[in-house]
């Protein structure tokens, strides 16, 4: 059963649209704030299939994760009690922030520049960073390097592999596809553990 590679598929032609750069804008904003899907998912095709322009790529989803991060730090500041604790009890995510909390109260501003590779998702460590009232400037710097490591990278390999990494993605397609999905149950149950 071929799921994956139609989903790649579709990925790659919607990284050629002639607004792409503006939906991969606009989706590492929302995700630093509230949406489930990290621009990721968007970054590696397009750089994939315009590899000069990958670093371009990786600039604006970083930029533009920043700010969706300055913005989910505000909610967090100025909203947490009224408006975000309710939803975020009720989408399941209690556990995630109290952990993300946790880990801000130990390691500080380190914890946001970890936040970039985090399993758990930006979202939680920017409205956290809001809720614990964390030094605004550092939050910035450490977002900006921590985001950036992680986009930079993405484009670099996708850039660095081109068209013979894009040949080997569409052959190994499935195969990786589920075995994200078989980390990700397992990730679960280790941070849920």
């Amino acid at each position: 059963m071929k799921i994956f590679q139609p989903c790649y598929d579709m990925a790659l032609r919607w990284s050629r649209h002639r607004h792409a750069s503006r939906y991969l804008g606009g989706l590492s904003f929302a995700e630093s704030m509230f949406f489930p899907i990290p621009p990721d998912v968007m970054l590696a095709p397009m750089s994939l299939s315009q590899p000069n322009r990958a670093w371009y790529f990786a600039m604006l989803t970083t930029l533009t994760s920043v700010l969706g991060g300055i913005a989910g730090y505000m909610l967090g500041y100025f909203t947490f009690e009224a408006w975000l604790e309710p939803i975020i009890m009720s989408a399941g995510y209690a556990d995630k922030l109290a952990t993300a909390m946790g880990w801000f109260e130990q390691y500080g501003v380190w914890i946001v520049f970890l936040a970039g590779f985090s399993p758990i998702p930006y979202k939680v460590f920017t409205i956290s960073a809001g809720v614990l009232q964390m030094a605004f400037l550092p939050f910035i710097v450490a977002s900006a390097i921590g985001r950036g490591a992680r986009f930079f990278l993405v484009a670099g390999l996708m850039r660095w592999g081109g068209a013979p990494m894009e040949a080997k993605l569409r052959q190994y397609v499935e195969v990786l596809g589920w075995a994200v999905i078989a980390l990700a149950i397992l990730a679960y149950f280790f941070v849920k553990g």
